[in-house]
């Protein structure tokens, strides 16, 4: 078994994904459990327009052992509670996207049936006032949980806007302290194993050669391994998410520095907006079959907070996902392995679940099939709820009447995304399948969010007398309101806490 063991490992390609990969990978397997050696050329470019996150990037931190504070001066990050959406539903109208939880479940029955009961009500009428999230980031504030008992600021969720070519810089400094060797070079020819069929080593245009046991390809949206090499299909899923380009800028900053992302509607797609301490991120996701190039820049251009600090750049994209992500001795990771539009800040989780996935599954010299089928199959379920998640954003418009938003109402859903709106339409029931990354409290949000009516709600909430139904609701909007008093201003905590130099 010992001489079965991997013993080096070759990550193809740098940037957030080869970088993550090999810091991972060097913190839990250790120097002496096999070499790693991560291969980039500068000639390369990255696309590192993806600088928003989600709360689960926190573990993957705690992974590496990062200090928080160090690492949000070292990427100029600031702090993210969710998505602000504008326009979506219907032209000007806002709703919000919050980490954490709406209110708290009572007697076994979810929040948002109770809330449900009284959303009629003018007192209740606005979800935010239930979310400590979505009202601290109304309010503009921000803070780390810290021990309150049973206050709703003991347990705040929050990721992080960050600088994703910094952040990739920070990675690369942590990865080879953990010994990863880094080799400059542009690969010109892939060598397969004649007998198994594995790769074997790559070349490169120096005439060096790098062999491994282990390869992940890292090497972005042309896949040199994975597809380039082993021949491994993709699977177009632009019927259901049509949006194939993006054009991104960076903006001045502005005196509003907001602890969220906001993701506003337009004619052909959306645009982002996310505030880093040194300048803002912005982007503008489209579908050319019904924008030109030049109108959508057009668009993104003139809907800046600042002067542009940059012309536009151009990023074209099918969202989809490679047919298997393991396949023989290659596990592709990042771009390589498919694309789901920024809109829900999921890239970079889908790094971080691909090397999650791997170490959990580790392999040994024989490649068992039954580790990559497994393989396969985890990370092919979360890619389809993820983009189901992100599908029902489409469909849900109701307010645009452009070509574009006609066609995303009409469009044929995925069975399983069809099923959760039917059941939210007849009974206000929102449910998490299988520990998929969007919760209950994402569904509905999105639901609630952008007008998804329903008939009736749990009626197992009438445990609950209405009088007393009113008094607990009262008094948790209560507590959430005193609780974002007491946090400080987001820009005031990030001043006193993690400023960039």
């Amino acid at each position: 078994m010992a001489g079965e063991r991997i013993r080096s490992i070759v990550v193809v390609g740098g940037g957030t994904a080869g970088w993550m990969s090999a810091a991972a990978l060097a913190r839990v397997l250790g120097r002496d459990y096999a070499e790693i050696i991560l291969i980039e050329s500068e000639e390369i470019g990255t696309v590192g327009v993806g600088e928003a996150t989600i709360p689960q990037i926190n573990i993957f931190n705690r992974l590496l052992g990062l200090d928080e504070n160090d690492f949000v001066r070292r990427t100029k990050a600031t702090f993210k509670l969710g998505i602000e959406f504008v326009g979506w539903g219907r032209p000007g109208h806002r709703y919000f996207h919050p980490f954490g939880k709406y209110g708290i479940d009572m007697e076994g029955v979810s929040f948002h049936a109770f809330w449900e009961r009284l959303c009629a009500e003018p007192e209740f009428a606005d979800i935010a006032a239930f979310s400590l999230t979505a009202l601290a980031a109304r309010e503009r504030k921000f803070m780390r949980p810290i021990d309150a008992g049973h206050s709703p600021l003991s347990n705040i969720a929050y990721a992080f806007h960050f600088d994703a070519g910094l952040y990739a810089r920070y990675l690369r400094e942590i990865a080879e302290g953990l010994g990863v060797r880094r080799i400059e070079g542009k690969i010109v020819d892939v060598v397969r194993d004649g007998e198994s069929g594995h790769i074997a080593s790559v070349r490169l245009e120096s005439g060096s050669e790098v062999a491994g046991d282990l390869f992940i390809d890292c090497s972005g949206f042309r896949g040199l391994l994975i597809g380039g090499t082993l021949g491994v299909p993709y699977i177009d899923w632009s019927s259901h998410l049509p949006c194939n380009r993006a054009l991104a800028v960076p903006c001045a900053s502005i005196d509003d520095l907001t602890p969220f992302t906001r993701s506003t509607a337009h004619d052909a797609g959306w645009q982002w907006r996310i505030p880093l301490q040194h300048r803002i991120g912005n982007g503008h996701v489209y579908c050319s079959e019904f924008i030109s190039d030049d109108e959508a820049a057009h668009v993104l251009m003139s809907n800046l907070d600042g002067e542009a600090m940059a012309e536009p750049r151009m990023v074209k994209f099918t969202t989809g996902h490679r047919q298997r992500f393991w396949e023989g001795n290659c596990v592709a990771v990042g771009l390589s392995s498919g694309f789901m539009e920024p809109l829900e800040s999921t890239s970079i989780w889908m790094v971080q679940n691909g090397i999650a996935r791997l170490l959990a599954n580790f392999p040994d010299l024989t490649f068992a099939d039954a580790t990559r089928d497994r393989y396969n199959r985890l990370m092919l379920e979360e890619s389809e709820y993820i983009r189901d998640f992100l599908v029902l954003h489409y469909y849900l418009n109701r307010g645009r009447d452009s070509p574009f938003w006609e066609y995303c109402r009409n469009m044929e859903l995925p069975e399983r995304l069809a099923e959760k709106i039917r059941v939210f339409e007849a009974t206000g029931r929102c449910f998490r399948e299988n520990d998929e990354l969007f919760n209950d409290t994402s569904w509905f949000a999105v639901m609630v969010g952008q007008g998804l009516e329903f008939g009736r709600y749990d009626p197992v909430a009438e445990l609950l007398s209405l009088e007393e139904t009113r008094h607990r609701l009262a008094e948790i909007k209560r507590v959430i309101a005193n609780s974002v008093d007491y946090m400080p201003a987001h820009r005031q905590f990030i001043a006193d806490n993690c400023a960039a130099a």
